[in-house]
């Protein structure tokens, strides 16, 4: 009985220690380690769940090694994140996006440090600020990294031409349903 129940917490913890759902596009190895894989950089994709037609990539740093086969690695505190445009138009709910969300979040040890990205809403500018960072559960690492996305960086809709349903506005290439005030 102890044995399953101490089986079926390593289990969840190990569970809880894996990525968002992401895409895997590439890594680049670092640091040669004679068992177990490199130390590396690893580059990964998400779509933001509730900015249709943004992606944002992020790489960070992947401790290897004999630890990383167990489980028992705590990757570095260094990552950086960049957010584009990938579809024809963006498309959000302004009332959805005006309170900061974490939009990924990733276990950089067994239990204790997490690597995670905030989006920040600027709806003056209609701007996305994305910052990765990590933590831990007593002590987390300044270390950070931002990338901003606007509205009028692509191509800009045509309302005319976009047929815009009532409640959304166009701003450059993102339509928007406009939060109530």
């Amino acid at each position: 009985m102890k044995k399953s129940l101490l089986v079926i917490l390593m289990s969840s913890l190990l569970a809880a220690c894996g990525g968002g759902s992401t895409d895997k596009i590439g890594e680049a190895d670092t640091v040669f380690n004679l068992l177990g894989k490199n130390d590396r950089i690893e580059i990964h994709a998400f779509d933001d769940p509730q900015v249709q037609g943004v992606t944002c990539y992020i790489s960070y740093a992947k401790k290897g090694g004999l630890k990383e086969t167990v489980n028992l690695e705590e990757d570095a505190s260094d990552a950086s994140v960049s957010c584009v445009q990938t579809a024809a138009q963006v498309s959000y709910n302004e009332a959805d996006v005006l309170k900061p969300q974490q939009v990924f979040k990733k276990g950089s040890s067994l239990i204790f440090k997490t690597l995670q990205v905030m989006r920040y809403y600027d709806p003056n500018r209609k701007v996305f600020s994305y910052m990765i960072y990590s933590d831990r559960v007593i002590e987390g690492s300044p270390k950070n990294a931002m990338d901003a996305f606007s509205c009028y960086t692509g191509a800009p809709l045509n309302a005319a031409q976009s047929n815009v349903p009532t409640g959304k506005q166009v701003f450059g290439s993102c339509l928007v349903t406009v939060a109530q005030k």
